[in-house]
C-alpha cells in the first residue's frame, strides 16, 4: 500500500477512530493527540501490514493500545460520576456562563436530550475496568465482530465474550438503578433538567416521548434498553452533532472535575 493510498483510508477512518477515542478518555486533547500519535505509528509500520485484517481493524488496534498506555496510567471513575460533577457544576458559576454562551452564539450549542444520554454513557462507562469499557465500545458501538476484537485488542475470544457479558450486565444494573428515563424511581433527571435549564420554552416531556428508549421504559426488558441506548450512541457523532460543542465543554467539565476527585 502506497503512503498516498494509506492517508486516503487513514482519513476514512478518522471520524470514528476521534469518537472512539473521545469515548474512551473524555478528553479532546488526548483525542487529538492519540489520533495523530496512530497516524504517525501506523505509517511507520505500514510495511508490516499485511492484510490478515481489515485496516480499519489495524488502525483500531494502534489507537486502542496508544490509548490503554494513556488510561493505565489514570484513575478509574465512579458510578455517580453524574452526581459528583452535577454538584460541581451548581457551583461552579464561569461553567454555566460559558455554557449559556455557547449555546446563544454556536451552531453546535443546542442541547438535545438523545445528545446527553450517549454523553452519560460516555461517562459512566469510565467506572468499568478498562478491558469491558473498550470491548462495549468496539462491539456495541463501532459493530467489529468478536474475532476482530481478539486483534484489536490482542485477547482470546473467551476473554472478549467475558468482558462484553460483564460489563453490559454493570451498565444494565447501573442505569436501571439511576436513569430516570427508564426507570421511574431513577436518581438521575439531568436529561430533564438540563433540556429545562436551555431549552425552557420546550416541553421536556413531549422531547423526551420523542426518544424510543423513554418510549419503551415501561417494557421491562432491560437488555433491549440498553441495545436502544447502544443505537443512540451509533447514530451521533460526538464532534460533529448539533450539541456538540456544548457537550464537549459538558466533557471537558467532568474530566475536569473527576481528575481532583
Amino acid at each position: 500500500m502506497t503512503t498516498e493510498l494509506f492517508t486516503q483510508e487513514f482519513e476514512t477512518n478518522r471520524p470514528q477512530l476521534k469518537s472512539y477515542l473521545l469515548r474512551i478518555t473524555a478528553s479532546i486533547a488526548d483525542t487529538e493527540d492519540i489520533v495523530q500519535d496512530t497516524y504517525i505509528k501506523a505509517l511507520e509500520k505500514l510495511s508490516t501490514f499485511r492484510g490478515e485484517s481489515s485496516l480499519k481493524t489495524w488502525l483500531f488496534a494502534i489507537a486502542s493500545n496508544l490509548a490503554k498506555d494513556n488510561l493505565r496510567a489514570q484513575k478509574r471513575w465512579v458510578e455517580n460520576v453524574t452526581d459528583i460533577t452535577k454538584q460541581a457544576a451548581l457551583s461552579n458559576q464561569q461553567f454555566f456562563q460559558e455554557a449559556m454562551h455557547i449555546r446563544a452564539t454556536s451552531p453546535q450549542g443546542q442541547f438535545e436530550v438523545k445528545e446527553h444520554i450517549a454523553f452519560c454513557f460516555t461517562c459512566i462507562s469510565k467506572s468499568l475496568p478498562l478491558e469491558q469499557q473498550l470491548c462495549i465500545f468496539l462491539k456495541e458501538v463501532y459493530d467489529f465482530k468478536v474475532s476482530e476484537i481478539t486483534t484489536i485488542l490482542n485477547t482470546t475470544e473467551a476473554m472478549v465474550k467475558y468482558y462484553l457479558h460483564t460489563g453490559r450486565s454493570k451498565m444494565i444494573s447501573v442505569f436501571d438503578g439511576r436513569c430516570a428515563l427508564i426507570n421511574k424511581e431513577g436518581v438521575c433527571h439531568q436529561c430533564s433538567e438540563l433540556n429545562g435549564i436551555f431549552n425552557p420554552k420546550q416541553n421536556t416531556q413531549q422531547e423526551i416521548m420523542k426518544i424510543e428508549i423513554a418510549r419503551e421504559a415501561e417494557s421491562g426488558n432491560k437488555e433491549h434498553l440498553f441495545d436502544l441506548r447502544m443505537k443512540i450512541l451509533k447514530e451521533l457523532d460526538p464532534f460533529q452533532s448539533k450539541a456538540a460543542e456544548l457537550q464537549l465543554h459538558h466533557l471537558e467539565h467532568n474530566r475536569q472535575v473527576m481528575e481532583k476527585y
